[in-house]
């Protein structure tokens, strides 16, 4: 069952707007909820629980921050039935002030990939002029090839997200790795497009 909720290739992500909390909801391509996470209030060090549905019964993945409000935060990624380390993801800080990165880090804390938002001419141009008219565009990348795209839609009153693996048939990229990117680049990166 739970290896089924990281088997698709495509899935769409659903940021409430107008929350309190980063409440995001995952779907699949036959539109059933896959995953959901709500951020918890008022913590200094980010640790965002993802399960398997609203009720919040299963708990699935854990995205814990390793230090309080950092500016280069490095977010590891938790199976929580194993308490295994999936990965990691780190902000690239002062690299994200125009555009947005992130590296991908194995178990180990060894670089593996990046993910990265489309230009710069277009990141600048959604910072400076356009904001959340202009949605974001990232390509995560595992060395020099390319194994997931996660693309913002145009949503008046929403933060809506597709996610697709398709470029990577082979799986080199870990599901709940990739799906943890969207996460965090939903709660975390789509702040500044709200």
């Amino acid at each position: 069952m739970m290896e089924s909720i990281f088997g698709y290739t495509h899935y769409l992500l659903r940021r409430q707007v107008l929350a309190l909390t980063g409440t995001v909801r995952i779907y699949t391509p036959q539109g059933e909820m896959a995953l959901f996470c709500r951020q918890r209030m008022f913590r200094l060090k980010e640790d965002i629980r993802v399960y398997r549905d609203e009720s919040m019964a299963q708990e699935v993945l854990q995205i814990r921050a390793r230090q309080v409000l950092d500016f280069s935060a490095a977010y590891d990624v938790v199976e929580s039935a194993s308490g295994m380390k999936v990965g990691a993801l780190r902000r690239r800080g002062w690299q994200s002030l125009a555009r947005d990165e992130w590296q991908i880090l194995n178990a180990s804390d060894e670089i593996i990939g990046t993910v990265q938002e489309d230009s710069l001419g277009r990141a600048l141009l959604r910072r400076f002029l356009l904001g959340s008219l202009l949605p974001q565009h990232y390509l995560a990348t595992l060395g020099t090839t390319l194994v997931a795209e996660y693309r913002q839609r145009f949503h008046l009153f929403g933060y809506v997200m597709e996610i697709d693996f398709s470029t990577d048939p082979a799986r080199q990229f870990d599901r709940r790795l990739g799906l943890a990117v969207a996460i965090l680049l939903a709660i975390i990166e789509g702040k500044q497009s709200s």
